[in-house]
């Protein structure tokens, strides 16, 4: 495995931090959601559940695949890029596998940064991604 010297990689505790924030985003993206959809008269159920499934299971690989990082990564000054060229973002299809496991294992996957000389999670190495600081 060949390590570039002058790319600094994520810490755990970037990553801890930026997932925190965004833990606060969702939640003021649902709040507002609901405020809104609190305007209209007779707003299905299931348009409320599905609006809330989306933002939760959308939010992160949207983010990621547009901007490089979600906000809680942008205020950390992390960015998810691809492992082979660190200066490309990865694509919306990979970034939903990579929060589809990053889901599925927890924290076990954040866990694994540490022991890891790039500081990729187990959800990094199925997805080909690394956390780099800008």
């Amino acid at each position: 495995m060949e390590i570039n010297k002058d790319i600094v990689y994520g810490t755990l505790g970037d990553r801890v931090r930026a997932l925190i924030f965004d833990m606060v985003v969702i939640a003021g993206l649902g709040v507002a959601t609901a405020l809104i959809l609190d305007g209209f008269e007779n707003v299905p159920d299931y348009v409320r559940g599905l609006i809330f499934i989306l933002i939760f299971f959308l939010y992160d690989p949207i983010m990621i695949s547009s901007f490089g990082g979600t906000i809680g990564h942008l205020s950390r000054d992390i960015r998810v890029r691809r492992e082979s060229d660190n200066t490309k973002k990865i694509l919306l299809p990979v970034a939903i596998v990579r929060f589809a496991v990053k889901l599925l294992l927890g924290t076990i996957s954040l866990l694994t940064v540490t022991g890891n000389i790039k500081g990729k999670a187990i959800h990094d190495s199925v997805a080909g991604s690394v956390v780099v600081k800008v």
